[in-house]
């Protein structure tokens, strides 16, 4: 059938190659925190730091740029990560007790993350692995177990090296000295909790047991030569560099320092340290002590704390010299590590960002990361794309931020290994998020590093039940233990009114506008200087003075009548207050005419910010529609909040994962937190059903657009406002704006030109008008500052008009329809989202503009303008990904960021040109294998694998599992 199809037509091979040369669908790169980190890795040699997370996840994170993903088979949590000493390979083990090997290969000088060995240890206790040392040989796994046994392993191949084990009869019988008896008996040794390699002779092993004994054992001889009699239960151990001493930490909140003479047993530790006192404290989970180039050493600790007054506290202590500082974090610590050289830096994991804190400066100030940034410092509420920004308004912004970003410290990222062979971005575009908490955060969007640039806090505008005394627990002078707040992970707004729902910037003006949840917009500008005013709020009643109607909904929130310092960077002059104060839904900003409109559920209207006053008002308010009234959309639409509490909730059900005492209650609690999560998603997965007319919020405002064309007459174009309606209306205004030398004194006058209502009543999630040429308007400036064409105004004018169920277009001023396309009704495909991008080959100048859409079954379409043909469609996002699809945005060049998890975006490109994507090398280090010829390894194979072992071998692992 297909060839004989493409015989008889030519043009179809052609026409497919032409697809071929501007679209092709890659997910590239993933932005943001990972989702429930669970186990930290560092390489010192390759200067990698590796996340594993609990859905099983591998992220590898170098010199900024330098980005590596894979993903375990199964499903399970990732609880170790090691890097094999000077190797470029790494080992997890995961909490269904497999061990995984992965690799960087260099292929075509680009590196790849691939799995290429893989050991399902058997499941009884007595081998649930523990315990993991990479040695430094390269060529040894030794993994410490629940039921006090140390196998010893080869790798890459996982053989088991049996005669080398090291069992707890061993531990026992091959000793002179006897044991006590409260070690042995009936509970033995208990689970191996560490194991470490002497600094200084790669012969020697510390195994460390739970209940507190430590024991050096010899590789070579295979007996132990000291034995450390602790009798507190075992936590963590620290070789120190000079080989001679052994710190241990406790879980009574104690740690101990060890000599090793060789003189056994050592009975009592050299000193005992309890450092946050004299009252029942939580354990020491690690602790670390490394010698300072001034002075003496930094001792770094995690836990410990009082456990009545401050048990809730997730803190590391920081002690130099007479310096103690508790490092006090937002959430849960999952691991730390110390960059070593001075020592210069500290690398804390906690369950919700990543700090870095600098040690070589004074008052150890926190660095700035590169990569890694919690974009869920307050949950996202909305997200809005800036693509090609012009260089002086970028560097306005930059300057801006970097005013508030005084306090980071100087010191350069330390963790650089790693090459970023990816080109530079062609273009310098923004991502902006809106906060539950009330800030847009400007992000630097145009590489594989999202980077924050400037923070715009609007609280300030309005009063609200911020606490003064928020800053109380910044810790006093003589406080004890010594507390200093770390981090920015704050979900918990002050109002949850003030949350952002819709973002618009105009990148030619400066100008911003904002709004917020409860019917607030502000308009700002983007001053250089710090400024103190007023902001006037304009009060606009959409419902008209209609009867009959009563708001049963959250009240306004109340304005501050006295001026406000409002620092550099963008700054709130006006205010337009909806009432009813229900959740904005659209807006759009006309910088040229200098007009704001904006729309909620019961209709919309339009503000002039160059005079400060409402020009027009309509309500769209069925009298039917009781719902609307109820309150902000919150029984029907807030899909996002539901989720969001479902996210905290199960972030306040977690049961607190201790390293690897996984046991069928917390196995259990993390399934019922999937299947409440799954449950709290059921309700709005429902097929949609046909709709009727007198459905809920069908006079909810779902897109407005404004548009020079021509509404009145086919002879003179006019400004125009344009307003889709959820129950399938379009309603048109013509405007006058004044000439630029009479703006200031003449009335913005609008009146009512045109009204369509499609048959389906399928609400409207999109509106542009094509030009004479059949190529989309320009945005307002574009065509001033040369960066678009003048758009053609012979020939007709095409409103197209984006159902969520079609496409069609209508030839102006006349509003007939011209032509449509139906999305497919069959599987309830609907529109979702909608967005005008432009698309070239690689090889030609050329570009053409299409319609990119996603549907609530989370496809992507690109279709072709002004034909509204379907080009190609693509898969993307699971359709039980409600969130995901809620939270996606487009890109003018035809890419796209969307919500994976709280925390993280995931970017795609569906364009062959333009495509931001890692691009990295890592090399082996040069002192690569060192080999020990009193190795016990005889291996009875050339370099290879045995072959008994299942090898699995991935190709580039780009796809990830959504989170939820």
């Amino acid at each position: 059938g297909t060839m004989k199809r493409f015989r008889r037509h030519g043009h179809e091979s052609q026409r497919d190659k032409h697809k071929q040369d501007l679209y092709q669908f890659n997910k590239t790169v993933e932005h943001g925190f990972p989702h429930q980190p669970s186990a930290l890795g560092f390489s010192p040699s390759l200067q990698l730091l590796a996340i594993g997370t609990r859905s099983g996840a591998i992220k590898l994170y170098g010199a900024p740029g330098v980005e590596f993903m894979g993903l375990h088979d199964e499903n399970a949590a990732v609880t170790q990560v090691h890097f094999l000493p000077n190797q470029v390979e790494l080992v997890t083990l995961l909490d269904d007790n497999s061990l995984h090997m992965w690799t960087l290969r260099a292929h075509n000088s680009m590196s790849e993350l691939l799995e290429i060995g893989l050991r399902n240890t058997a499941p009884p206790s007595v081998t649930r692995v523990t315990a993991v040392l990479a040695h430094s040989s390269g060529e040894l796994l030794l993994l410490g177990t629940e039921g006090g046994h140390v196998f010893v392993v080869e790798v890459p191949g996982f053989r088991e090296l049996e005669e080398n084990n090291i069992s707890v009869e061993d531990v026992q019988n091959r000793s002179d000295i006897i044991i006590p008896e409260d070690y042995v008996g009936r509970r033995n040794l208990e689970c191996v909790e560490t194991l470490h390699e002497n600094p200084l002779n790669p012969r020697q092993v510390l195994i460390g047991y739970s209940r507190g004994l430590m024991v050096l054992w010899d590789l070579d001889r295979q007996r132990p030569i000291q034995h450390f009699l602790g009798t507190q239960q075992l936590e963590s151990v620290w070789w120190m560099e000079d080989g001679e001493n052994i710190l241990s930490s406790h879980s009574d909140g104690s740690y101990c320092q060890w000599t090793v003479t060789g003189e056994d047993p050592q009975t009592e530790p050299e000193k005992q340290e309890m450092p946050y006192g004299s009252f029942p404290c939580k354990a020491i989970s690690k602790v670390i002590q490394l010698p300072s180039k001034q002075g003496p050493p930094f001792l770094i600790f995690s836990g410990g704390m009082p456990r009545a007054s401050y048990g809730d506290r997730h803190c590391i202590s920081v002690i130099h010299s007479k310096t103690h500082e508790a490092l006090d974090f937002t959430s849960r610590i999952i691991d730390f590590f110390v960059i070593r050289e001075g020592p210069s830096a500290l690398v804390v994991l906690v369950e919700e960002e990543l700090i870095v804190v600098d040690l070589q400066t004074e008052g150890w100030p926190v660095i700035q990361t590169p990569y890694l940034v919690p974009l869920h410092c307050s949950a996202i509420t909305c997200s809005h794309h800036v693509s090609s920004i012009p260089l002086k308004l970028w560097e306005r912004v930059q300057a801006a931020g970097a005013q508030q970003n005084t306090h980071y410290s100087k010191k350069p990222w330390p963790i650089n290994g790693g090459q970023n062979l990816a080109p530079d971005p062609p273009q310098r575009d923004l991502l902006l998020t809106g906060h539950e908490d009330g800030t847009v955060r400007f992000w630097d969007a145009s590489g594989v590093c999202l980077y924050p640039m400037y923070k715009l806090s609007t609280a300030g505008v309005f009063l609200t039940d911020a606490d003064p005394n928020d800053n109380m627990n910044q810790g006093s002078e003589g406080e004890w233990p010594p507390f200093r707040k770390v981090g920015c992970f704050d979900p918990y707004s002050d109002d949850p009114r003030l949350g952002i729902q819709k973002i618009h910037l105009c990148k030619y003006s400066g100008y911003l506008t904002v709004a917020g949840t409860a019917g607030q917009i502000l308009v700002l500008e983007l001053n250089d200087e710090a400024a103190e005013q007023t902001v006037e709020a304009t009060v606009v009643d959409l419902l008209q003075g209609q009867e009959g109607f009563r708001w049963k909904g959250q009240a306004r929130l109340d304005v501050r009548e006295e001026p406000v310092l409002f620092p550099p960077g963008f700054q709130p002059f006006a205010l337009v207050q909806c009432q009813p104060p229900a959740v904005v839904t659209a807006i759009a900003l006309h910088s040229e005419w200098k007009l704001v409109a904006f729309g909620t559920s019961h209709g919309f209207g339009f503000y002039d910010y160059h005079q400060r006053n409402n020009i027009l008002v309509k309500c769209t308010l069925n009298p039917s529609d009781q719902m609307a009234l109820e309150g902000p959309l919150s029984r029907v639409k807030s899909i996002k909040k539901s989720l969001r509490q479902s996210f905290r909730r199960i972030r306040r059900s977690r049961v607190s994962m201790r390293k690897h005492h996984t046991n069928n209650a917390l196995r259990l609690a993390l399934h019922n937190s999937e299947l409440l999560r799954e449950m709290e998603l059921a309700p709005v997965q429902r097929k949609i059903e046909a709709r009727s007319s007198d459905d809920s919020f069908t006079g909810l405002v779902r897109t407005l657009y404004f548009a020079d064309t021509f509404v009145s007459d086919s002879s003179h174009s006019t400004p125009s406002l344009w307003a889709g309606t959820n129950g399938g209306a379009v309603f048109a205004y013509v405007l006058r704006v004044p000439s630029l030398e009479r703006r200031a004194e003449d009335p913005v006058v609008a009146h009512a030109a045109k009204e369509i209502q499609l048959m389906h009543r399928a609400p409207v999630v999109g509106l542009v008008v094509l030009d004479g040429k059949g190529a989309p308007l320009p945005e307002p400036l574009e065509v001033a500052h040369d960066l678009a064409r003048s758009p053609e105004m012979h020939g007709s004018h095409h409103l197209l008009v984006v159902s969520e169920e079609q496409f069609k277009l209508f030839t102006l001023p006349k509003v007939s329809s011209k032509s449509k396309l139906k999305l497919t009704a069959v599987d309830g495909s609907r529109v979702r989202r909608v967005g005008v991008a432009w698309f070239g080959s690689r090889t030609d100048e050329q570009l053409e503009s299409s319609l990119v859409v996603l549907t609530n079954q989370g496809e992507l379409h690109v279709i072709s303008l002004p034909s509204i043909k379907m080009m190609v469609h693509y898969p993307c996002i699971r359709r039980e990904d409600v969130s995901g699809i809620a939270s996606c945005v487009f890109t003018k060049y035809g890419q796209g960021f969307y919500l994976i998890s709280p925390s993280e975006f995931e970017r795609f490109s569906l364009s062959t040109r333009w495509v931001v994507e890692p691009h990295c090398l890592v090399e082996a280090p040069l002192q690569m294998r060192p080999k020990n010829p009193s190795s016990p390894v005889h291996r009875d194979q050339p370099d290879g694998v045995p072959t008994e072992h299942r090898i699995l071998l991935k190709t580039k692992v780009i796809y990830i599992k959504s989170y939820y």
